[in-house]
């Protein structure tokens, strides 16, 4: 078993107790399907970590933890750049997952909505900007790291032609560049705050 994959069995096991593992198989699998470059297991592993470096630096009592980590587990259970309804159909999957677990609808349906709220990375909530910035870490990462993201996520949609990607991208990245602050909590945008926006000055240059 790779590394990433133990972290999130390691995680599920928290979650479950070490029960229900057909269910993080499946999810382990879908991290696994062949057009994947970024989005894998990998990814995953690293916002999972992210949340904990958060976590120790402090967030707010009534943050649901166990419930922002199953969404991160979940939060890409469904890529696929042909379709635009990768997290509505993820977040149904994390529900499942949850309501497995033996999770009040309640709790159930706050998983939905932070998975829901990284499409548009715009967090609304505590616990959503917690699962946000995690997954939007990598924006701040060294510039060899960002630019293996790039890479990665550039694979993932060898279907779509340099032109039409320029112009997809560009408008991914100027979102970005226009938000009056990348990061929500405190530690991510003092440490990656600066960074990101070198990086994504970069990548805008190259696509022109």
């Amino acid at each position: 078993m790779s590394t990433p994959e133990a972290a999130l069995r390691s995680t599920w096991h928290q979650l479950a107790g070490g029960h229900h593992l057909d269910v993080l198989d499946h999810l382990l699998a879908r991290h696994r399907e062949p057009h994947r470059r970024y989005h894998t297991a990998t990814h995953v592993m690293w916002v999972l970590r992210h949340i904990d470096h958060i976590v120790a630096a402090g967030v707010p009592d009534d943050v649901d933890l166990g419930a922002v980590r199953l969404a991160a587990l979940w939060h890409d259970a469904v890529y696929d750049p042909t379709r635009s309804d990768n997290e509505a159909v993820s977040a149904q999957l994390a529900v499942d997952a949850a309501i497995t677990l033996g999770w009040p609808v309640e709790r159930a349906e706050s998983v939905r909505r932070l998975v829901l709220a990284t499409a548009g990375h715009r967090p609304a909530a505590a616990d959503e900007a917690v699962l946000v910035d995690a997954d939007l870490a990598i924006l701040g990462a060294e510039p060899k790291d960002y630019a293996a993201y790039v890479q990665g996520v550039r694979a993932e949609y060898a279907h779509v032609p340099d032109d039409q990607w320029r112009v997809g991208r560009a408008a991914v990245l100027q979102q970005f560049i226009d938000a009056p602050v990348l990061f929500h909590t405190e530690v991510v945008q003092r440490e990656r705050g600066a960074r990101a926006r070198a990086n994504l000055a970069a990548e805008m240059a190259s696509l022109r």
